[in-house]
């Protein structure tokens, strides 16, 4: 019953979560459970959430190594050559690993994500002291928004790659389906979880830029007096509701948001904590199966290869495009996301120095000063492992190294029969004189 009613009318933070973590925690990726009623939640690990993390990912595992001994694989279906035997294998083990990595640091640093949620509730809370309230519904759409995203994607790729399958008399073992398909959602899943932190991030961010602004605007209007009674003048947005006069001198005003502002860096910091070593896999999965992909699709369009198959050319590169789609939708939210915290983040340096320019009372100015110094410290940042940043230039750098890669493998397949050729000729030739000579 309290879901439900969490569900239609949610109050606080953790209502907001409780069906992408439901989601999630049924997937084994995130063992946590929510109890209590409203204002007194709390979030813990549940025993039964690890009892599943492991149960998902030995029954992965079962699947790989069921599907690879027999050596059956969806890919194999399609076509077989020497690159597309070394790609499946490689996408294979690079599959696994990628699972038991997501799995492996859902149990190690579940702590982890508890703090996020904990101190995320503790920010929504913090900026109620400067007259601001979220509305938790639009958050929860959010949410429910990248999860049926998500279902539809995913649902869509493999209704029709199985159609493909079962329109050609195929029929793969369900070992096999499992093997090919469960990194798909089980990937997507956390890049939904990701992108919902971002998001969250991004919100009190640009909420913080909205509360200084506020200020400003007080200052220009010449509004700044004492206040003794809430002025209740209330703007209401797409994600939360702000009064704009508070019942706070500005020094108060700055005080507060200086310490939101740092508990917003070390919730993104905790944050990449826990997502790192997962994007690293995500990533790289997707670089390497978007390279193999459109190296399928191009030699195949270009009819650099004769391949031997019941698929027609239409199903073949649908089958391969979708893959390859799915994987830089899953890129693109990643980037996304977190660049759009951090561009919301860099705002508040602009917005400080503006305030620092109006300031006209000693003490006023002195914490502005104060949270200035506070912005050259503290900045977020999402990196993959320490490696690279995740931000709009792993565009370019996953352009230039899928199109050298593409390079290689597509000239290497038009060199490949000459040199063949070149050899037979060869063998040829000294067949013949040696049979002249005898």
């Amino acid at each position: 019953m309290a879901f439900w009613l969490d569900f239609l009318n949610p109050q606080d933070t953790y209502a907001a979560e409780k069906t992408l973590l439901f989601v999630t925690f049924i997937l084994g990726l995130t063992p946590l459970r929510i109890a209590g009623p409203f204002g007194r939640r709390r979030i813990y690990i549940s025993r039964l959430g690890l009892a599943i993390t492991l149960l998902q990912s030995t029954f992965f595992v079962y699947c790989f190594l069921h599907s690879f001994l027999l050596e059956e694989s969806i890919v194999r279906f399609f076509f077989k050559t020497e690159i597309s035997k070394i790609g499946d294998i490689l996408q294979k083990f690079i599959g696994l690993t990628g699972m038991l990595i997501l799995f492996g640091m859902s149990l190690r640093h579940s702590r982890d994500l508890v703090e996020m949620y904990t101190t995320v509730a503790q920010i929504d809370w913090r900026f109620r002291n400067l007259g601001v309230e979220f509305k938790y519904r639009y958050i929860m759409n959010f949410r429910h928004t990248k999860l049926v995203m998500m279902v539809v994607v995913c649902g869509s790729y493999m209704t029709s790659c199985m159609w493909i399958l079962f329109h050609n008399q195929i029929w793969p073992s369900f070992q096999a389906v499992g093997a090919f398909f469960l990194p798909h959602v089980f990937i997507l899943s956390v890049v939904v979880l990701n992108v919902s932190f971002a998001m969250r991030f991004g919100q009190q961010f640009d909420l913080l830029n909205r509360v200084l602004k506020n200020l400003s605007h007080q200052w220009d209007t010449r509004n700044i007096k004492a206040i003794t009674q809430k002025q209740r003048s209330l703007q209401c947005l797409d994600s939360f509701s702000m009064y704009t006069i508070v019942s706070k001198n500005p020094s108060e005003i700055i005080q507060e948001s200086m310490e939101i502002h740092q508990l917003i860096c070390e919730a993104a910091s905790t944050a990449n904590k826990y997502f790192t070593y997962q994007l690293l896999t995500i990533i790289s999965i997707a670089f390497l199966i978007i390279v193999f992909d459109a190296y399928y699709v191009l030699e195949t369009l270009l009819g650099k290869s004769k391949r031997e198959s019941k698929f027609k050319t239409v199903e073949f590169v649908t089958f391969f495009s979708c893959q390859m789609i799915l994987y830089l939708i899953a890129i693109i939210s990643i980037v996304e996301g977190s660049n759009r915290a951090i561009k919301k983040s860099e705002k508040t340096g602009g917005i400080v120095h503006a305030l620092l320019n109006k300031a006209k009372t000693p003490e006023v100015k002195e914490k502005l000063q104060q949270f200035s110094m506070q912005l050259l410290h503290l900045k977020i940042n999402f990196t993959a492992a320490g490696l690279f940043n995740i931000d709009r230039t792993l565009y370019f750098t996953i352009s230039g190294a899928l199109t050298t890669y593409l390079i290689i493998l597509l000239q290497f397949t038009s060199s490949s029969p000459p040199a063949v050729q070149a050899a037979c000729e060869t063998a040829n030739s000294t067949n013949i004189a040696n049979l002249t000579q005898h």
